[in-house]
C-alpha cells in the first residue's frame, strides 16, 4: 500500500467555520495574534489568553468536519495515510483519520507551564486561572505559540521522507518551519497542492486551485481512479 503524507493547514478547517487570522490581516477573531499566541502575551495577560482559547474551544465544539476531512479519512481504504497538520482543531480525528501529527498543538488539551510532559485532555472545557497540574503549576493551552520551538518537527520530517505521494491542502506555505517540509519530499515523489490562492511553492507540483472540499473531490478521484 502506497504511503500518502498530507500537510494540512487552516484552509481545510475554514469550510467548517473556523476562521484564520491570516485572512484577517494579523487578527484572530479580532484579537492581535501576539497578545494571545506568544509567551510575552501570556506573561502580560494570562487571563486574556485563557479567555481567548476558551472561546476557540467553545467555537470548535459547535463545528463539524467537512467533506475534505471525510475524504481524507476515506483515502485510508486505499493508501497508508499520515496527516501532518498545522491546525489545532480536532476535525481530522472526528472525521475518522487514524494517523495525525499536530505540529502546533491541540486545542482540546492543556499542559503544565513548567512541565511540558504533563498534558491533559480537556475536550471542550475551559482552563481558568488557578487550574493547576499535579505538580501545582498553572495549566496553559497545549499550543505552540509564536517564538516557541516546534517539538514535533523532527518527527514530521521523518514522516515526510517516507511519502510515496505528498499532498498539501489548505496552506499557502507561509508558516515556517512547517512550510519547509516540502523540501524533505524525496525526488520523483508526486506533490499535489490544493489551495484556491497563489502560493510561494517553488517545487514542481500539481496544482488543484480549488477550495479544500472541491479540491479533495478532484484529488480523491485522481488518486483512486489511477491506482
Amino acid at each position: 500500500m502506497k504511503k500518502l503524507v498530507v500537510l494540512s493547514g487552516a484552509g481545510i478547517s475554514a469550510e467548517s467555520g473556523i476562521r484564520t487570522f491570516r485572512d484577517m490581516g494579523g487578527l484572530w477573531e479580532e484579537y492581535d495574534i501576539m497578545e494571545v499566541a506568544s509567551p510575552q502575551g501570556w506573561k502580560n495577560n494570562m487571563e486574556l489568553v485563557l479567555q481567548f482559547y476558551n472561546e476557540r474551544r467553545k467555537q470548535l465544539a459547535n463545528c463539524i468536519p467537512n467533506k475534505a476531512h471525510y475524504k481524507l479519512a476515506e483515502l485510508e481504504k486505499y493508501f497508508d495515510v499520515n496527516i501532518i497538520t498545522q491546525n489545532v482543531d480536532d476535525l481530522h480525528e472526528r472525521a475518522g483519520s487514524s494517523n495525525i501529527l499536530h505540529l502546533h498543538g491541540e486545542l482540546t488539551k492543556a499542559v503544565s507551564c513548567e512541565n511540558k510532559n504533563l498534558i491533559y485532555d480537556i475536550k471542550y472545557n475551559e482552563i481558568k486561572v488557578g487550574d493547576k497540574c499535579k505538580s501545582g503549576f498553572q495549566l496553559r493551552p497545549f499550543i505552540v505559540w509564536f517564538g516557541e520551538p516546534v517539538p514535533l518537527m523532527d518527527k514530521a520530517i521523518e514522516i515526510t521522507k517516507t511519502a510515496d505521494i505528498f499532498l498539501i491542502i489548505g496552506t499557502s506555505l507561509n508558516v515556517y518551519p512547517a512550510a519547509g517540509l516540502i523540501n524533505y519530499v524525496k525526488i520523483n515523489v508526486p506533490i499535489y497542492l490544493i489551495d484556491p490562492n497563489n502560493t510561494n511553492c517553488t517545487k514542481k507540483v500539481t496544482f488543484i486551485k480549488e477550495t479544500a472540499c472541491k479540491g479533495m473531490d478532484k484529488f480523491f478521484n485522481l488518486l483512486v481512479n489511477n491506482n
